[in-house]
């Protein structure tokens, strides 16, 4: 009952002005900064670890902003998945590198984990005219599954992929000239992950973003989604000339490095929330503990 109420309002919450919505939104992430503390402290580890020039009272202010603005995008997926179409592509603006998406050839896009990374997806998929695909983790909750599914699939011709589909169904779909929308960047667990520098901080790390561009032959094409007061930008940036090479732990490096300056830029928008450093070392503590 509790999850069927919740969608209703998520479907209520639609047809909002945007800027009632945001507002709604700083009051829902000052309720979770002051009452989830478990996930408070995962924050201000992941930023005393990333930014340790920033002081005590740095990181508290920072950590606020990181609470609005997850909890600002979590309430626009109501008008994303709920919303006029019309509406929805009015507050959805592509920039930047947009020819990048066009023609046929394998592409890898580079989606981190800021908190406008469905918006990205929507804006592409509805105003691209491609087929583009993604990685999907099934939910415990099968309607909550349900509804996020319907709502990443709701505009263009797109595929989810589970994990139970393998690499080699992406790797098909990707030399087919399907775009695979990739997010990395977090740590899967230790299967297959390698540790590499972020922020300077070991980190286990995915290396599927090199992988999936070299045996899919695809190019990488990075899409950096920034929340703002009309809706969301959605940057396409330049591919990458020089990635993949024949060395992963490299790339994976170089992905993270790349990554620290897109997160520079808007820090507060970033997916902080995520235990980044659960997975240590040999011989190095949980800093989470």
């Amino acid at each position: 009952m509790g999850t069927r109420f919740l969608l209703y309002l998520m479907r209520r919450l639609a047809h909002l002005p945007l800027t009632w919505l945001r507002a709604l939104g700083w009051l829902l992430g000052w309720m979770l900064y002051g009452f989830v503390a478990s996930r408070r402290h995962v924050v201000q580890v992941n930023l005393q670890l990333c930014f340790p020039r920033m002081t005590p009272v740095q990181v508290r202010t920072l950590s606020r902003r990181v609470f609005v603005c997850f909890a600002q995008a979590w309430l626009d997926r109501g008008w994303l998945w709920h919303g006029r179409p019309d509406l929805v592509r009015s507050r959805l603006t592509l920039s930047g590198a947009v020819e990048e998406l066009r023609g046929s050839d394998p592409m890898v896009i580079f989606a981190p984990h800021f908190v406008g990374l469905d918006a990205g997806w929507t804006a592409l998929t509805q105003q691209v005219p491609r087929h583009f695909t993604t990685i999907y983790t099934d939910q415990a909750n099968k309607m909550a599954d349900d509804w996020i599914l319907q709502g990443r699939q709701r505009f263009g011709s797109s595929r989810l992929f589970g994990r139970a589909d393998g690499a080699k169904a992406i790797i098909g779909s990707l030399r087919q000239g399907d775009p695979l929308y990739l997010l990395p960047d977090m740590n899967f667990g230790l299967h297959e992950s390698l540790f590499v520098p972020f922020y300077g901080v070991s980190a286990a790390t995915v290396p599927s973003l090199s992988r999936f561009a070299r045996l899919g032959r695809a190019r990488v094409v990075p899409v950096v989604t920034r929340m703002t007061p009309q809706g969301y930008e959605v940057q396409v940036l330049p591919a990458w000339s020089d990635y993949p090479t024949d060395k992963l732990v490299a790339d994976t490096a170089l992905m993270n490095a790349r990554l620290q300056t897109y997160i520079d830029a808007m820090p507060e928008q970033y997916y902080w929330v995520h235990k980044r450093f659960k997975d240590r070392p040999p011989g190095e503590p949980d800093p989470y503990l």
